[in-house]
């Protein structure tokens, strides 16, 4: 693995990547030459600015450049966790990783010590793949978690040293579902062809758009048109917090009654003191919380003071809680939904056994 670029110390890296890596993480130029755009906000060139943005990615500091797209819009997905014995953790990691419909994969630390994120293009190829990881891992039933409310709009992580590392958030309704991305939108083939396309990141090339399997004028259109939506909740360089520096991350869990959690959860948001915020089902009696946040720090230390000053902030003592930290990074992707598996026909048959 690389190791971390600590953007606080001298020399790691240079002024202009800070700049690419900071300032361009939402609201990229949906332009034909957008990286020509960028070049002339910070007075350099085309040319540079796709060769950092390409040492930034070989680096490590970067995983892509494209869209995050608003779950279960355009697709189905769903948070999932396992607890696996210890002394099989490895190999069932590797087993999850290696699904085609897993983009992230993390040890965390709790009985149900394996979590992972599942996304595909219909929500019956997502309950097949997560219905036949359960049968060939062997350990217990997969706890399935899909959102239910998003609560923080992911507009991007300040990596100034002077900043809380979240950017500020919107005002509190910001965050409620557009009425039109509340089901999963139906795309026709070519817009298919842009989204396998894009899910890898946009080329670093002079005219990316046009690299992307479909006309460049149409990809713009639908890209803006998407963005515009909400179907698209930011644009840009999307950064990788553990190589940046922030080594600690812990997954907060709160148990709020159902009647304020709605309340809670953009209350929090609007704090701009995490990084995500959800709210997922209770699967009881194994899983009682309903309200998830994500934090990220330097280290274990800084994260825990960052859970106590949100929860101060928020008035969050009262409401049982659990703090799940992070150990293992087994897999770290942006979400996938058009997977071209060649076991598609055989999960398809599996969703309906």
């Amino acid at each position: 693995m690389n190791a971390p670029l600590d953007l606080r110390s001298s020399g790691s890296t240079t002024a202009f990547e800070f700049n690419l890596l900071n300032s361009f993480q939402r609201d990229f130029p949906l332009l034909a030459r957008p990286y020509a755009a960028l070049a002339q906000q910070l007075a350099s060139d085309e040319a540079s600015v796709i060769a950092s943005l390409r040492h930034l990615q070989n680096s490590g500091a970067i995983s892509r450049v494209g869209a995050v797209f608003r779950p279960n819009v355009l697709g189905a997905s769903a948070l999932a966790a396992l607890a696996v014995p210890a002394e099989r953790l490895a190999e069932v990691a590797a087993f999850v990783s290696a699904r085609a419909e897993v983009n992230h994969n993390y040890e965390r630390e709790h009985h149900y010590n394996l979590w992972f994120v599942a996304t595909a293009a219909t929500l019956e190829h997502l309950h097949a793949a997560l219905h036949q990881i359960e049968l060939a891992c062997e350990c217990g039933a997969v706890l399935i978690l899909p959102m239910l409310e998003d609560f923080h709009i992911d507009l991007g992580f300040d990596l100034s040293a002077s900043g809380q590392h979240y950017r500020e958030q919107l005002a509190p309704n910001a965050c409620e579902l557009p009425a039109h991305c509340k089901q999963i939108q139906p795309l026709n083939q070519t817009e298919k062809t842009l989204l396998a396309a894009l899910q890898h990141g946009l080329p670093l090339v002079a005219l990316p758009f046009a690299e992307l399997g479909v006309p460049q004028k149409f990809a713009l259109a639908t890209l803006q048109r998407w963005s515009q939506e909400g179907v698209i909740k930011r644009f840009g360089v999307i950064v990788r917090h553990h190589e940046l520096g922030f080594n600690a991350n812990a997954m907060v869990v709160w148990d709020v009654p159902d009647a304020e959690v709605s309340a809670v959860g953009q209350r929090i948001a609007a704090s701009g003191r995490v990084t995500l915020c959800y709210r997922r089902p209770r699967q009881l009696p194994h899983w009682p919380y309903n309200l998830f946040c994500m934090i990220h720090g330097k280290d274990r230390a800084e994260v825990e003071a960052r859970i106590g000053a949100l929860a101060q902030a928020c008035g969050l003592d009262h409401y049982p809680h659990t703090n799940l930290f992070s150990q293992r990074r087994f897999k770290q992707r942006g979400a996938h939904y058009m997977n071209a598996s060649a076991d598609q026909e055989k999960m398809k048959e599996l969703a309906h056994g």
